[in-house]
């Protein structure tokens, strides 16, 4: 028998749930896949909300000639192999190598960003001349790991984690359409040791579903979803989703100034096989985002491990790794360079496009100095201290305080 994540895999976009955001009624992604016409894009989001689930139903809605690489085990001879098959089906489809009506077939890589440079790089004609439409997908940040060329021929859309009405209505389908999980007269007591595991994961939430149905239980509640996966570890962590949590766990430990916990789950994620450019990204933003003005130097030492760990890999990566994470663990950290730009967003998205005070606008020609544009300006230069007290917000905006000094 399949596993219970295979089994309730949905076939058409009214069966998948949600990203509403993408496939609603009248959202971007329904709208190209209706229209019969789409264009390669790229998937960006966590585990078990759906990125394969729905290239998998594009191909089905449109009947397109479907073809699938994992970035983990293919390489360019694999991508060439496709791009070829793509070539000779077009031609003796339509007597041209390149289908100029939208319906070329269908290409999705799986963990795109495990690509080298020179996977990404063979597939850019083929997505360029419409030889094949790339569908990608990632749980890593598109900018940083797919190439620029590349990343400019895609759309990126980004899923999010499935939200706690979504995971209930996943729930409610397992146990009235499968046939198996039915039979077994399961009861639902409380869900919320279920919801807080799954963490927005859909296929977390049907794998703990699935533990805990084979266990003998005829309920489902707090106390034997918590005994079971006390019990069986990783039996619901099949496809390395718990590389998330672990990441969690170091980001909060070098946040939270503890270099033995943050020692202990970096080792977690070498001995794992975590790929090391990902734990010196994770520095990075940490760097900028937790300690950022109380120690500018932090953000200079976590760059540097960046560049350093991404040229020699492992395993002396795990020396610059573990270098920069007892160093970041023992800064102090100041978080108000990154409120203050999430204050300003926020204001900006909420008062939009406010005008130039006059006096700061540049005036090149002679009619923007007769409109008053630089009019009244001060050079602080000119000014004891290099200072002096002036107008630079918006006039709306006049004495918001977006940075907050600890």
């Amino acid at each position: 028998m399949l596993p219970l994540a295979e089994r309730m895999r949905p076939k058409t976009l009214d069966e998948y749930i949600g990203q509403k955001h993408l496939v609603g009624e009248g959202a971007i992604l329904r709208q190209m896949i209706e229209s019969g016409n789409i264009a390669s894009f790229i998937l960006w989001g966590p585990p078990g909300v759906g990125k394969t689930t729905l290239a998998r139903i594009i191909a089905h809605q449109l009947q397109r000639p479907f073809y699938t690489l994992s970035a983990v085990t293919s390489g360019v001879k694999e991508v060439r192999d496709v791009i070829d098959k793509a070539k000779r089906n077009a031609s003796l489809n339509s007597g041209l190598f390149a289908p100029t009506d939208g319906r070329s077939p269908i290409l999705f890589i799986d963990e795109i960003h495990r690509f080298s440079k020179s996977q990404q790089d063979s597939l850019l004609g083929a997505v360029e001349e419409g030889t094949i439409t790339l569908v990608g997908a990632t749980t890593e940040n598109p900018s940083f790991e797919v190439i620029t060329p590349l990343l400019s021929r895609c759309q990126v859309y980004v899923l999010k984690s499935l939200d706690k009405e979504d995971l209930l209505e996943l729930l409610n389908r397992v146990l009235t359409k499968d046939e198996y999980i039915r039979s077994l007269g399961l009861q639902i007591k409380d869900t919320d040791a279920l919801l807080r595991y799954s963490g927005g994961d859909a296929r977390k939430l049907l794998n703990i579903i699935e533990l805990v149905a084979n266990s003998g239980t005829k309920v489902i509640d707090n106390e034997t979803v918590t005994k079971q996966l006390q019990q069986n570890p990783v039996a619901y962590d099949k496809d390395g989703e718990m590389h998330y949590d672990i990441i969690s766990a170091f980001i909060k430990s070098v946040r939270g100034s503890d270099p033995q916990a943050a020692i202990y789950w970096l080792a977690r994620m070498i001995e794992g096989g975590e790929d090391p450019k990902f734990i010196a990204r994770r520095l990075v933003i940490l760097a900028s985002e937790d300690i950022g003005l109380a120690n500018p130097n932090a953000m200079l030492l976590a760059n540097t491990c960046f560049d350093v760990v991404n040229k020699i890999g492992w395993p002396e990566g795990r020396i610059p790794l573990a270098e920069t994470t007892v160093y970041l663990a023992t800064c102090k950290k100041d978080n108000s360079a990154y409120l203050a730009i999430d204050a300003a967003l926020a204001k900006v998205r909420e008062t939009g496009n406010l005008p130039v005070p006059l006096h700061l606008r540049n005036a090149p020609t002679s009619l923007m100095k007769d409109l008053g544009y630089a009019d009244g300006y001060k050079y602080p230069h000119d000014f004891p201290g290099h200072w002096v007290e002036q107008q630079y917000l918006p006039d709306e905006l006049t004495g918001t305080v977006f940075w907050k000094k600890d």
